[in-house]
């Protein structure tokens, strides 16, 4: 079974709330007959669509080539939050590769903010993008482990947008019974997941890339130029870019060995009215520090977005509201009455060490995926940075490529398994506050 097909009907979106409130594209017909191409690029998410507006914009001939729609996966269905930084802890990437190396990978973080902002400003797409995301914290040694870190990424890369907040001022900010401490970022900050795509859909049309919705990649042949495959065509292209994160399936065995697909889930409710300031007092995404993340925010149109839950394999839970309602009644119990009018699921994929997975798999094909809950701002970087490679300019995606990369043990036959064991722990140490 391919997870592009297993919860979704075909070339439609999730009955979610951004579904509900972006203003669509047209639709693109599906790749007939072979074409030429410069550069074919595989999947219409962040990743593919930044590719492919940066080479477009270069002067390269691109056709992008996605199975359903643009933004129909992890990239339209995601908590929106852009963050500060990389998904891994600067001080764990400190001992990771060292600080020479973690400082250039802050560096690469913090430009995947400035394109993400740049994009937006450049394009103008109207996606909502807001400054703003705190980090809640279940306890008091949490959240002194989170000031110290503040005070690290100030007195080491001079990042000073953070404030700490202890439990008044989080309660201040978030009226949850919950937290008793953490930090602000506002340097960080928060957007409508799907209307961004879109846009770099709508940017990407206009620059030249010849896009091709419902067109499914069967078969990648390597060679000089490469041949791509769908069921109705097929493109022979110079370089391929892979841009399918989660949805890869089986088109290199190697990416799949490296980065694992997995489930989230996030729940809209009804407008909150006047009952908004007890969720959020200002407008500010917030990510709490259980290992199993909770992720919230307010919609432009007073909902609570929240995102909690996670599963292993194909198939999405029957109730999907259900199983956002529990977490999200932990952190506020006042919404027990409240309606949820959209819940939807969405799949992305997550690496050992959960930083991206770039990789150079032929001399004219490269992949980035493996976000881990990261890739609003990473997957847009990474897309350029594949577009930079193929024009000869490597350094950023080389040095991504170098950090330490774990394959999942036991190889695609294991490693759901094998995760889901090491979850349920997780899941216990929450719950055991350890």
């Amino acid at each position: 079974m391919n997870l592009l097909y297993a919860n979704d009907r075909r070339g439609e979106y999730p009955d979610s709330w951004y579904a509900a409130t972006a203003d669509p594209l047209d639709r693109f017909a599906p790749l007939q007959g072979e074409t030429r191409a410069d550069v074919c690029v595989v999947g219409a998410g962040y990743t593919g669509l930044s590719a492919a507006l940066h080479l477009a914009e270069a002067g390269l001939d691109v056709v992008l080539l996605e199975a359903q729609r643009v933004g129909f996966g992890a990239s339209g269905r995601n908590g929106g939050q852009l963050g500060s930084g990389q998904r891994m802890a600067q001080t764990a990437l400190e001992r990771l590769v060292g600080r020479g190396d973690a400082g250039k990978l802050w560096d690469l973080g913090e430009d995947a903010k400035d394109l993400v902002t740049s994009l937006i400003a450049k394009h103008d797409i109207a996606c909502h993008l807001k400054p703003g995301v705190a980090h809640a914290c279940f306890s008091q040694r949490e959240a002194a482990s989170e000031h110290a870190y503040a005070d690290h990424l100030a007195e080491t890369y001079g990042y000073t947008r953070i404030e700490k907040l202890d439990r008044d001022a989080m309660q201040a900010l978030c009226p949850s019974p919950a937290y008793v401490g953490g930090t602000l970022d506002m340097g960080a900050g928060h957007l409508h997941p799907l209307a961004f795509a879109l846009g770099l859909g709508r940017a990407a049309q206009a620059a030249g890339v010849r896009m091709h919705e419902g067109s499914f990649v069967r078969q990648i042949e390597r060679g000089s130029p490469t041949r791509v495959s769908t069921d109705k065509g097929t493109v022979r292209a110079d370089h391929v870019i892979l841009a399918c994160n989660g949805y890869l399936g089986d088109l290199d065995r190697r990416v799949a060995a490296h980065v694992m697909p997995i489930n989230n889930f996030i729940a809209a409710t009804e407008p909150l009215g006047r009952d908004a300031a007890r969720v959020l007092t200002q407008d500010v995404a917030v990510a709490d520090s259980k290992f199993v993340i909770n992720y919230f925010r307010l919609s432009h149109d007073g909902r609570l977005l929240f995102g909690g839950g996670e599963s292993y394999g194909y198939r999405f839970p029957r109730d999907i509201a259900a199983v956002v309602r529990k977490p999200m009644l932990e952190i506020f119990p006042h919404l027990a009455g409240t309606r949820i009018d959209h819940a939807w699921g969405g799949t992305l994929a997550i690496t050992m060490k959960r930083m991206p997975y770039l990789a150079r798999l032929a001399p004219n094909i490269l992949s980035a995926s493996g976000y881990s809950g990261h890739g609003v701002g990473t997957a847009t970087h990474a897309g350029r940075l594949m577009a930079e490679a193929v024009r000869g300019e490597a350094d950023g995606f080389e040095t991504l490529s170098r950090l330490p990369a774990p394959a999942f043990p036991g190889g695609s036959a294991l490693r759901t398994p094998l995760l889901v064991l090491a979850m349920t722990w997780f899941s216990l140490r929450d719950r055991l506050g350890i």
